[in-house]
C-alpha cells in the first residue's frame, strides 16, 4: 500500500487501479473508509473511466465498429499504474493506453488519478490526456465507500445524509436485470436535505441522481454529529450505494451515467460523455473533507 499524510489525516492507495483504500487520523487512528470486506463487496473506492456505470448489453459503437466494456471500465483491478509523482501530502499515479485496452477502447491516453492533502481534506484530481490524432470520449467518476456506523454506541440508522441545497430531486430508477437507467423516478428525500440511512435503501440498486442543486454532501451521525463531507463542484451526477444490509454508504460523484433503457449504443452520443480533442487535457477534481471533532 502507497500511503501519504500530514498533521491531520493518513491516506493509503493500491498502486492497483490507483484506489483510495484508507483514510485515517493520525492523532486518534479512527478509520473513515470502508473495510473492502470480500464476503460482502470486496472494493474501497473504485475509479471509473471510461465510462461509468452498466453499457447496454456490455456493447458501444465507435464509427460503425462494435466494443465491449465491463460495467465501470477497465480501471478498477488494472495492474499496469505507475507512479509518476511522490511526496509527503501528494501522489500521482498514471495508467496508459496499451495494445490490449486499444481492443476494447480504441484511443489513445494517459489517464492520471492524484491524491493530495490539504489540512483535514483530501482532494483527488482526475487528469485524462488526449495522445490521439483524434477527439476522445470517455467518463470518469469515483465510488469512495465510507465506513458506517463510524463509532462502536452507534448504528446504520443513526445517519444520514445531509445535502447543502433543500432538493427537489428524484432518483432514477435502474432496470435490476441489465443496469440500465429507466425512464422511471422516485422520491428518495426524508426531508428537503435529508436522506436517512437505512439497510433497505439500496434494496433496487444505487440512488442516481442528474439534477441536484447540492454540490456538497455531508454523512452525519446523530451522536457525533457531522462526520464527512463530500464537495463535488465539478461532477453534475452523482450515485449512492450499498450492498443491502451492509455497513458503509458510497458517496460518488460522477461525469457521465449508465446507459438508458432506450440508448442507442453510440459512444458519441452517450449520456454525460466528456469529448477531449487532439492533444488536449481534461481535469475535474472532489474532495472528500473529514471534519475536525472527529481527528482530536
Amino acid at each position: 500500500m502507497l500511503t501519504i499524510q500530514n498533521g491531520k489525516l493518513k491516506i493509503g492507495i493500491k498502486k492497483i487501479g490507483a484506489e483510495l483504500c484508507e483514510i485515517s487520523s493520525i492523532i486518534n487512528g479512527t478509520q473513515f473508509m470502508w473495510n473492502a470486506n470480500p464476503d460482502i463487496w470486496g472494493n474501497f473506492a473504485p475509479n471509473l473511466f471510461p465510462i461509468v456505470g452498466m453499457l447496454k448489453e456490455e456493447t458501444y459503437y465507435f464509427k460503425g465498429e462494435k466494443y465491449h466494456l465491463s460495467k465501470h471500465g477497465f480501471i478498477r483491478n488494472n495492474p499496469n499504474f505507475q507512479i509518476v509523482e511522490e511526496s509527503g501530502d501528494k501522489i500521482c499515479l498514471k495508467l496508459s493506453f496499451d495494445k490490449e485496452s486499444l481492443n476494447i477502447y480504441p484511443f489513445k491516453f494517459d489517464y492520471y488519478v492524484i491524491y493530495e492533502l490539504n489540512q483535514n481534506n483530501l482532494n483527488i484530481t482526475y487528469k485524462v490526456v488526449n495522445l490521439d490524432s483524434k477527439a476522445i470520449y470517455f467518463s470518469v467518476g469515483g465510488h469512495p465507500a465510507f465506513k458506517c456506523p463510524i463509532y462502536e454506541n452507534e448504528s446504520y440508522s443513526d445517519y444520514q445524509l445531509i445535502f447543502e441545497s433543500e432538493e427537489m430531486s428524484e432518483t432514477h430508477l435502474l432496470n435490476l436485470q441489465s443496469g440500465l437507467v429507466t425512464n422511471k423516478t422516485k422520491p428518495v428525500f426524508d426531508t428537503p436535505k435529508s436522506i436517512q440511512l437505512r439497510h433497505d435503501l439500496f434494496d433496487n440498486d444505487a440512488l442516481i441522481f442528474k439534477y441536484l442543486k447540492s454540490r456538497k454532501v455531508s454523512l452525519c451521525s446523530r451522536n457525533n454529529g457531522k462526520i464527512l463531507s463530500v464537495h463535488f463542484e465539478a461532477f453534475p451526477f452523482l450515485g449512492l450505494w450499498a450492498k443491502p444490509n451492509a455497513n458503509y454508504v458510497c458517496i460518488e460523484p460522477w461525469i457521465g451515467i449508465a446507459d438508458s433503457e432506450n440508448t442507442n449504443q453510440q459512444l458519441t452520443e452517450k449520456e454525460g460523455i466528456i469529448k477531449l480533442d487532439e492533444k488536449e487535457e481534461f481535469m475535474a477534481s472532489y474532495t472528500i473533507e473529514i471534519h475536525q471533532p472527529h481527528l482530536v
